[in-house]
């Protein structure tokens, strides 16, 4: 004979907690009421509360503390980073890249070895030499980028990097292949501009290199 499954009663207990902690019930950081307490106000029994919480816990939301309680370590759960990227659109993805690679120029700037500007230096000479296939040019761009990125030394700010580049790809591709560059020559300076202030261990010219250019692309697709 079949039977009720407990997972997804948990599952329902996971969600009827979910949205208490959307509605402001409880503070983030603080601990949440008692397993007893919690138990009887959804109506389940303290092994389906606590997968639960186990559920919950592994999305981010909550964390239990051995002796502690479990407490709010997050007010909803958060996408991964596939979904978020493949709803939002290319100008919202160059905003952000924006934010992240004008800070890891200026970290650039600081934090560079001889090594990373000579990494830098030939993913320039690559770009430049990319032709006229529209794929190498954007591959050959994202290379550089990503030397600059590197170059910063926060392995947090590369991955973030690394999680645009299929987004970015695709639509710079398109964007190019129905508007081409004006001017390739002004767009390679820029990118040498860019590579030049962090050779010079210049921070804020670094900063404002990337956000310069990256500013321009953006401008492009809003076109």
């Amino acid at each position: 004979m079949a039977q009720v499954q407990r997972h997804p009663l948990a599952a329902q207990a996971a969600e009827v907690l979910l949205t208490r902690i959307r509605s402001g019930e409880w503070e983030l950081g603080h601990r949440l009421p008692g397993e007893t307490t919690l138990a009887v106000q959804l109506g389940v029994g303290r092994s389906t509360l606590r997968e639960a919480i186990r559920e919950l816990s592994g999305k981010g939301v909550l964390e239990s503390r051995q002796g502690a309680g479990v407490f709010l370590t997050a007010l909803d759960v958060a996408e991964d980073w596939d979904t978020v990227l493949r709803r939002a659109d290319i100008v919202t993805v160059i905003e952000a890249r924006i934010a992240i690679e004008a800070e890891a120029a200026a970290l650039a700037a600081r934090r560079r070895t001889p090594a990373d500007l000579r990494t830098m230096l030939r993913a320039l000479s690559a770009r430049a030499e990319a032709g006229d296939s529209v794929e190498a040019l954007v591959d050959a761009d994202t290379a550089f980028h990503r030397t600059v990125v590197a170059a910063a030394h926060n392995d947090i700010l590369l991955e973030m990097f690394n999680a645009f580049v299929p987004r970015s790809r695709h639509a710079m591709i398109d964007m190019l292949r129905i508007h081409p560059m004006s001017s390739k020559r002004a767009d390679h300076d820029a990118h040498e501009v860019l590579c030049d202030t962090i050779r010079s261990r210049n921070p804020e010219a670094a900063a404002t290199a990337s956000r310069v250019h990256l500013t321009a692309l953006k401008a492009a697709f809003d076109a």
